[in-house]
């Protein structure tokens, strides 16, 4: 008889293409599935929170795999890196009931994108965030963001590719956070569309660095045409930090603190 585990996963995306599984094995899900199958000894399939794209990172993805072998929580993180690269590392796993759906149970889910703001490139941040050499001016982001939260149609911020049924989404936070040389950007909704973050923060940057008032983006958002909106921003800066579930299921806390050693 199965065990039903929730896992949470870290890993850096800029070495994969992106989580779903590729016909050449080069996706996070590729990766984790053959080391959980080494690991456990037999196939094992996985399930995750939210797909994220080639170049996108997670400190907080979350998995769930039924386990056709007994082994200690424990073992499960320590044995299945054993079998993973240095770029995607099993960070805690619990039992969890066998309703448990890492997808469809996920309430809301957190993104994060950090900016460099600095004249010159960085190279100890490179792949680890978005780049902007223009200064750019947070107050007005801050106002841009507040005009795109709650519940919208978010047409003019989803990708052509997208395959979500319906574009109406509710973004409970969309916050401006300046630390030094970075800013950071973080959204917070029940689910998200293909490249949402993404043209969020393109948006949101062009607000910041003048090329449009903060009014702009609600002209955007009512026009529900993809053409209106900035261009996509880079993936690089862009990480899954959290999955809220129940909290009677009592996973493991987000943590909150940047998630790379740069300042």
């Amino acid at each position: 008889m199965s065990s039903r585990l929730a896992l949470g996963l870290e890993y850096d995306g800029s070495a994969f293409s992106g989580w779903q599984t590729q016909p050449g094995g080069t996706a996070v899900q590729d990766a984790v599935e053959s080391a959980l199958n080494q690991f456990a000894g037999n196939p094992v399939d996985t399930v995750c929170a939210g797909r994220t794209d080639a170049g996108v990172h997670a400190t907080y993805q979350v998995i769930h795999i039924d386990a056709a072998v007994e082994r200690p929580l424990q073992a499960w993180v320590r044995g299945t890196n054993r079998f993973l690269s240095s770029a995607v590392a099993i960070r805690w796993a619990r039992l969890v009931p066998a309703s448990f759906h890492a997808r469809f149970g996920a309430t809301a889910r957190r993104y994060d994108y950090w900016i460099l703001n600095d004249p010159v490139r960085a190279p100890l941040a490179h792949g680890r965030v978005g780049w902007v050499f223009r200064p750019l001016d947070e107050e007005a982001m801050r106002q841009a963001a507040g005009l795109l939260t709650g519940v919208h149609d978010f047409s003019s911020f989803r990708a052509a590719e997208c395959q979500a049924d319906s574009p109406v989404r509710e973004l409970r936070e969309l916050s401006v956070l300046r630390i030094g040389r970075l800013i950071r950007v973080r959204a917070v909704a029940n689910a998200f569309l293909h490249h949402m973050v993404r043209n969020l923060v393109g948006t949101l940057v062009y607000v910041g660095a003048g090329r449009h008032a903060p009014s702009w983006v609600r002209e955007i958002l009512e026009a529900r045409d993809r053409t209106r909106a900035a261009p996509t921003f880079a993936a690089a800066g862009l990480y899954l930090t959290h999955v809220e579930y129940d909290p009677a299921l009592d996973l493991p806390a987000a943590d909150d603190t940047p998630p790379f050693a740069f300042r």
